[in-house]
């Protein structure tokens, strides 16, 4: 006959999970880690306890979301806060299987006895392990008004799904993105590699150096472990498919969304993988994998909301949407991904082009505000349009891995007839090393290395939290 876990035992646990408590700071190890920049983002949300707002923190598998949670703990610690009016809990530990959220807050508050009911942080991580998380924490930030929740989990679609459900006025979301190029110079201290100019916002003297660490950002940039771990780094397939991709798609999604073949799933993000930055209509797809049209729409759906791809939708040469969204491009929201599950690329390989492409569009980590397109008819493409509020052209960019286009200004037709068709006096292309502004027919083209311009894109959307789009370079 089997005994259930006693409540003593799980409050040792409890105990266990919070060193801070004993020691009044984080473990080693976690210190040792660099902090997310997205951090001071956070925190001032967490903080404050008048804001009667649970925080949900989501964001695709490994991105750092728990480091990140330690580093909240320090800088409450840091600030003041009684080490033992903390308490972190990490919902998928088998001893808190099955266990309400409202039941281990109690049982932390009994663990550090204290029942005062005010100035506590509880801070929940893994969340969506739990069934009906959700109802708990709406009910925790209802009953009780001085303490401050948060709760975490790597399934960011369900988080989503169920914040949107259950949330509304009681909890602030946060998306934790993947490493952008910014951040990733960042943290490395090699930032300093570009500087600010009058004339435009960055620049270098060092382009060479620049695209040697944007290769290796395609290849290995978008997860932290992988940046900061040579281990990780010389494999990355195991690291990346194993503990990232299986995860996400044969159990996260599968188990919000009721998949039965989640080979086919699989197979479908496989080839998605592969041709990131390509086009794809649902009848090629259908065709190409023998999976119905209305199945694959659902697929992509659930692989957009668990923040594991991007789809842009075409435009017309005046901009104009289709009724039907027939066509459309997919990107990954980390190239990453893609050189793990493949091979990882070389300045001149083949595929580099396209994840050069895929590289920009996932620097945009804010959410779509669907002015974003590109645009294809008859006789041309353009690889990314900007639409106004009004859906007028504002702007166009054409995104190259190669600086012949800047000597040969008739290669960028389709560009310059988007222009001239919709009045637009400056367009942006994108190059491996040149750097300059060209005109043709009154038309201004600024090329900008591609490296500076997905660090640039990168650096908005963090410091401005406005959409790169709508701001290109000047």
């Amino acid at each position: 006959m089997f005994t259930s876990i006693s409540k003593e035992h799980i409050i040792r646990r409890i105990q266990g999970d919070n060193p801070w408590w004993a020691t009044g700071s984080i473990e080693d190890e976690f210190k040792a880690m660099p902090e997310r920049l997205y951090l001071d983002q956070m925190f001032p949300i967490l903080e404050d306890i008048n804001l009667r707002r649970a925080v949900v923190l989501m964001g695709p598998r490994r991105v750092g979301k728990s480091v990140m949670i330690r580093h909240a703990i320090q800088k409450l610690l840091n600030n003041g806060v009684y080490g033992r009016k903390i308490f972190y809990l990490s919902i998928d530990t088998p001893i808190y299987t099955g266990i309400s959220l409202e039941t281990l807050f109690e049982y932390c508050q009994e663990a550090v006895h204290d029942f005062s009911n005010e100035g506590f942080y509880m801070l929940y991580d893994e969340v969506q392990s739990l069934k009906g998380w959700e109802v708990d924490l709406k009910s925790l930030v209802d009953r009780f008004r001085k303490c401050k929740f948060l709760a975490s989990g790597s399934a960011a679609a369900a988080l989503k799904m169920k914040s949107n459900e259950s949330g509304a006025g009681r909890f602030t979301d946060f998306m934790l993105p993947p490493l952008t190029f910014y951040e990733y110079l960042v943290l490395q201290n090699i930032d300093k590699l570009i500087y600010r100019t009058v004339k435009i916002p960055f620049t270098t003297n060092d382009i060479e150096s620049l695209n040697i660490h944007f290769i290796d950002y395609i290849n290995f940039g978008g997860y932290p472990e992988m940046v900061f771990n040579r281990n990780i780094r010389e494999n990355p397939e195991r690291f990346i498919k194993n503990d990232i991709l299986d995860k996400s798609l044969l159990r996260d999604l599968p188990g919000l969304y009721g998949i039965s073949d989640v080979q086919e799933l699989y197979r479908l993000f496989a080839t998605v993988a592969y041709n990131s930055g390509n086009e794809f209509s649902l009848e090629g797809l259908s065709e190409t994998s023998q999976i119905l049209k209305s199945t694959i729409k659902k697929y992509l759906e659930y692989l957009e909301a668990a923040y594991l791809i991007k789809l842009h939708y075409r435009v017309d040469m005046s901009g104009k949407k289709f009724k039907r969204a027939n066509f459309f491009k997919i990107y990954l929201t980390n190239p990453s991904m893609r050189s793990a599950l493949f091979s990882p690329i070389q300045s001149d390989s083949e595929d580099t082009g396209n994840l050069v492409e895929t590289a920009l569009i996932s620097q945009n980590t804010l959410p779509k505000n669907g002015r974003t397109f590109y645009a294809r008819w008859d006789k041309g493409e353009v690889d990314l349009v900007t639409l106004s509020a009004l859906l007028k052209p504002t702007g166009a960019l054409e995104i190259k891995w190669s600086d012949r286009y800047s000597n040969r200004l008739n290669e960028l037709k389709s560009l310059l007839s988007y222009a001239k068709a919709n009045n637009l006096t400056s367009v942006f292309v994108t190059s491996k090393t040149f750097e300059g502004e060209k005109e043709v027919e009154g038309i201004k083209i600024q090329f900008v290395p591609s490296a500076l311009y997905v660090y640039y894109v990168g650096y908005v959307c963090f410091h401005n939290h406005t959409d790169a789009w709508s701001s290109p370079i000047q």
